[in-house]
């Protein structure tokens, strides 16, 4: 069997709480708290989950733009949790990024063609009429054309913006892109250009994706398979055909009964989840949905569930659900 492109282990990312005139250590944000999960070439792996549940966090950490507090990252069987800045510096051309906002990533006193020939010309791959004529490709292949290269980002639309990010991303012809929320920011009608263009480009020069989103039609759309997120770790992850047909952890339950329908006769029976997110400072103890699962037992409150595979390829974190789960039922609501 081929191994993934990227592995995941344990990952966890934690920043420390300071208070006081000494600036002591008083607590730490459980941002990221032991996710696992491989990607494969090739594959998009959508990452899904409320807001401030840790998964852009998760996406920074595993292109090492913050550091992991511990677990392992493995690009091609190969470790890159430990690297140097120096020894870092190949492993950049493998791992780019588009960013959520394309208002403030990309530099306002740089023309477009800058910007996207910069990575280019960091790596001292092109220069000249080379580098003039790459360049003017991938505003082509992005939907960009040539003559816009001398334009400032503020002469550009918002689609247009993130054309030109994912442009910069293309440039050093990387093996994984990590999308982080990249088109929250858009209209409606300008997300769907940009969603088809990452899935035009992923056929096209074999990508693979990491792509973090809060919006599930978008993800179902994009993904091959989906990790959903609660509160810095992963409770669920499978195929999306499973999950959106089959939802096996309570807390997924709850974000697909939010997804709207657009038939306006179809009925969706609404499921409404008591209190807040916990904070990441002081999460529950044992299962960390516990505090608004309307399933919740006393187990849950003291145990913290293992990751198991329910069903081929479907893993899930819950204490309700067993291996043989073809005829199992929730239990009736606390």
């Amino acid at each position: 069997m081929t191994a993934p492109l990227l592995q995941v282990t344990d990952l966890r990312k934690y920043f420390p709480v300071r208070k006081g005139l000494l600036s002591r250590t008083v607590g730490q944000v459980y941002a990221v708290d032991g996710i696992t999960f491989s990607l494969n070439k090739g594959e998009t792996l959508g990452l899904v989950g409320e807001s401030g549940c840790g998964k852009s966090t998760a996406g920074k950490t595993i292109l090492r733009l913050l550091e992991p507090t511990s677990g392992t990252i493995r690009i091609n069987g190969e470790r890159i949790d430990g690297l140097s800045r120096g020894a870092m510096r190949p492993w950049r051309r493998e791992l780019q990024v588009v960013f959520q906002d394309p208002y403030s990533s990309l530099n306002p006193r740089m023309n477009a063609g800058a910007i996207v020939a910069e990575p280019l010309v960091n790596y001292g791959l092109e220069n000249g009429k080379s580098l003039k004529d790459k360049v003017a490709g991938l505003f082509a292949r992005v939907g960009l054309r040539p003559e816009q290269m001398q334009r400032y980002p503020h002469e550009f639309s918002g689609g247009q913006r993130q054309r030109i990010g994912i442009a910069r991303a293309l440039a050093l012809n990387p093996s994984l892109i990590v999308c982080d929320e990249p088109v929250s920011a858009l209209d409606v009608s300008v997300q769907a250009q940009v969603i088809n263009l990452l899935m035009d480009l992923q056929g096209e020069f074999g990508l693979s994706y990491l792509f973090i989103a809060h919006d599930l039609a978008v993800v179902e759309h994009i993904s091959h398979r989906i990790a959903v997120m609660y509160l810095g770790k992963i409770v669920e992850l499978t195929d999306k055909r499973s999950l959106f047909a089959s939802p096996q952890h309570p807390y997924t339950e709850a974000l697909l009964s939010a997804v709207p329908v657009a038939d306006p006769k179809a009925r969706r029976k609404r499921i409404i989840l008591s209190g807040d997110v916990p904070s990441p400072i002081n999460p529950p103890a044992g299962c960390r949905f516990h505090t608004r699962c309307p399933y919740a037992e006393a187990r849950c409150r003291v145990e913290e569930p293992a990751m198991k595979e329910v069903r081929p390829g479907h893993f899930v974190a819950c204490h309700l659900r067993s291996v043989d789960t073809a005829a199992f039922e929730l239990p009736a609501r606390a």
